[in-house]
């Protein structure tokens, strides 16, 4: 699933604010990503929901929220991460998977932290994967194949 015209256009705008140096806004709750297109060899620019963030490795966990087969996704699998800003940070990631486990996990903490809104995140990720979520363990599983789950680190392990 791919988002639509007007829902691609809401989605500018915080980009917009990271061009004009307001990345302060957003903590590490979201990140910058630039890929290149795995076959127009084009840079695009895609904002993230960080749902991890791990100051120790500078690793940020996103959600593939359209897909396994998300664009964005497929040209950093394919080799395409160019640069990540988060909060004051820009750096060349580099790119992982998370297992399993470990997304449930990640999944799982996210919930937790963001409980007040449990109800309007179990009907998002409901309406983006396509079936009723319900923080099950079982749902959460079936979660992350339909939306899975990318980190990007420093590929240097700087970041500055």
């Amino acid at each position: 699933m791919q988002p639509g015209p007007i829902l691609r256009r809401a989605l500018r705008l915080p980009v917009h604010l990271y061009d004009l140096g307001a990345a302060g806004l957003f903590g590490h709750r979201f990140l910058l990503l630039t890929h290149r297109g795995r076959r127009s060899g084009r840079l695009y620019r895609t904002m993230l929901e960080v749902v991890d963030w791990d100051p120790e490795r500078r690793e940020a966990t996103v959600m593939s929220g359209f897909g396994p087969d998300a664009n964005w996704r497929l040209n950093v699998l394919a080799g395409g991460a160019v640069e990540v800003r988060i909060a004051a940070l820009r750096f060349e990631p580099q790119v992982r998977t998370p297992g399993p486990e470990e997304a449930a996990g990640t999944v799982a903490d996210y919930e937790r932290r963001n409980r007040v809104i449990g109800p309007i995140v179990r009907a998002v990720l409901s309406r983006l994967a396509g079936f009723r979520y319900d923080s099950s363990a079982a749902a959460r599983r079936r979660l992350i194949e339909a939306l899975p789950l990318v980190a990007f680190s420093p590929r240097d392990g700087g970041g500055g």
